[in-house]
């Protein structure tokens, strides 16, 4: 496997992850940075919504540092994540669906402790339409991980979240938000 994308932490630390065709993985790097964001927040889910999964990596490396975990993967393309997760063995902890993260919202936010939305930065305005949705059904007090190109970075629904952490790595700026 040619990949340099890999599990940052945990039972599965070192773990190289497959990527799906045309990807942009988010550099482990910036992954370490922000998962180093969460930790400082106390942050400890027991339910975790990797919205737009692609290789899985921001849920596996939940699954992968919290024994008491368990992840939702929702993706167009479910194959490379279904793999990954095959790979590592993760078994009854770990579900995946082949769905638009969109379609799903009212099904997955609801229960979801920490939400990651990375959509593809080709898809313009998908991932602020995504998280204004998301504001309508998620609970008070969930935490969502929204990555962004940076030089389209916006809130939507502002008055529905509390801002914790804004930064940027490169292209990628990670907004760390809170519902209020």
């Amino acid at each position: 496997m040619d990949s340099k994308l890999q599990i940052i932490s945990g039972v599965f630390h070192g773990r190289k992850l497959r990527l799906p065709a045309g990807a942009r993985p988010t550099q482990n790097r910036a992954r370490i940075a922000l998962f180093n964001m969460l930790a400082s927040l106390d942050i400890v889910p027991i339910c975790v919504w990797d919205a737009f999964a692609g290789s899985g990596a921001f849920g596996i490396e939940c699954l992968s540092r919290w024994a008491g975990c368990r992840a939702v993967f929702t993706d167009i393309a479910p194959a490379t994540v279904r793999a990954n997760l095959s790979a590592l063995d993760i078994g009854a902890r770990a579900s995946v669906v082949g769905a638009d993260a969109m379609s799903v919202v009212g099904k997955y936010g609801p229960e979801a402790d920490l939400v990651f939305v990375d959509p593809p930065y080709s898809t313009g305005g998908l991932g602020a339409a995504f998280v204004k949705r998301l504001g309508g059904v998620i609970r008070s007090g969930a935490i969502v991980v929204w990555e962004q190109d940076a030089p389209d970075a916006s809130i939507p629904g502002a008055e529905m979240w509390e801002i914790l952490r804004d930064k940027q790595y490169g292209r990628a700026r990670f907004m760390i938000l809170r519902k209020k």
